[in-house]
């Protein structure tokens, strides 16, 4: 790699989707020398790396990434790909991350894709987020906090990727929250539908999370030279926020999970309370069923036919059987 490269210059921060690139040179120790496009010469330092980054949709950053990597990475680059994953060869690694876009909400969470070339010296990034903006590259130019190494960079990309993700989790978590306290007093339809939502949501997330999470175990074991032991930390401590974060999803769908069961043990409660009241129903009109049934026989020999008390005496007994029959369930328990 030469010692200087050949850049258009811009101001900081100025990149968006329309432009074709940026550089970001920084110097190994916690600073930035040099920030440009792609037509602007810069001075690497000599314990330094770069970072370029740009939209992957811009057919100007795609023509620099033919004449830079050639034609079959830069469409490695380029290309969407549809799921997370880490590919190393040659002493390089492609990086395939799923970012949450900005302004997501948590039962929307578009995903836009963070592809990353790391090789020795240089980090090269096709996405159609603002790299510099996720960074804060700006910032690094003051406090001169900015990341030593290759390595060092991408944990510092996932662990933004993090942070996007993680008020939308604790977002996740009061729905959650609401939906149970919502149940101590209802237990309607509406309910249920929120619930089926979030639980999808949960499923989503986890999706966007665990892969994440494995793509920088991957990253962090794979025997890369350049490295060092301190880059490696760093990675698993990336890799260690995306579990931690995963393993809230998970707690997240468990407590979703027993909400569910929660729901089905109260409806099948109403149920056998409902059918209780229809079987004890039942036991109280059968007998008073067929005594009217016999007296009402179009027979001769009804007993008290010609008495004008009959009526007033049967439905009396009526009653009074009926009450005896409620008494004696209730001691039973059955009422």
């Amino acid at each position: 790699m030469n010692d200087a490269m050949s850049v258009r210059t811009e101001l900081p921060g100025q990149t968006d989707a329309g432009n074709a690139g940026m550089i970001v040179v920084f110097d190994g120790k916690g600073g930035v020398t040099g920030v440009g496009g792609l037509d602007s010469e810069h001075i690497m330092p000599q314990r330094g790396f770069m970072l370029i980054s740009g939209n992957s949709r811009s057919p100007a950053f795609k023509v620099w990434l033919n004449k830079f990597v050639g034609p079959f990475n830069a469409d490695l680059l380029t290309v969407p790909n549809t799921r997370s994953r880490c590919t190393v060869a040659d002493d390089r690694a492609m990086v395939v991350m799923r970012v949450v876009r900005p302004g997501a909400e948590p039962h929307d969470i578009g995903r836009q894709l963070l592809t990353m070339r790391i090789e020795r010296g240089q980090v090269i990034v096709a996405s159609e987020l603002n790299i510099p903006e996720l960074l804060g590259v700006g910032q690094w130019q003051q406090t001169q906090h900015a990341p030593v190494s290759p390595a060092d960079l991408v944990a510092r990309l996932a662990l933004r990727a993090s942070d996007r993700i993680e008020p939308l989790v604790e977002a996740l978590g009061n729905r959650l929250d609401d939906i149970e306290e919502q149940l101590l007093f209802d237990n309607d339809a509406r309910v249920q539908t929120r619930l089926a939502q979030l639980r999808r949501d949960l499923i989503s997330f986890r999706r966007l999370i665990w892969p994440q999470r494995d793509v920088l175990t991957t990253l962090e074991v794979e025997d890369i030279s350049f490295f060092s032991g301190r880059d490696r930390m760093r990675l698993r401590e990336a890799s260690a926020r995306s579990a931690r974060l995963g393993d809230e999803l998970q707690t997240l769908s468990e407590r979703a999970v027993l909400v569910h069961e929660q729901i089905l043990d109260q409806r099948s409660e109403q149920m056998n309370r409902n059918m209780l009241v229809l079987a004890a129903v039942t036991v109280v009109f059968m007998p008073l069923t067929l005594i009217t049934g016999a007296l009402g026989m179009n027979v001769e020999g009804i007993p008290f036919a010609a008495a004008p008390w009959a009526f007033a005496a049967v439905s009396g007994a009526l009653v009074a059987i009926a009450a005896v029959l409620v008494w004696w369930m209730r001691g039973r328990r059955w009422l």
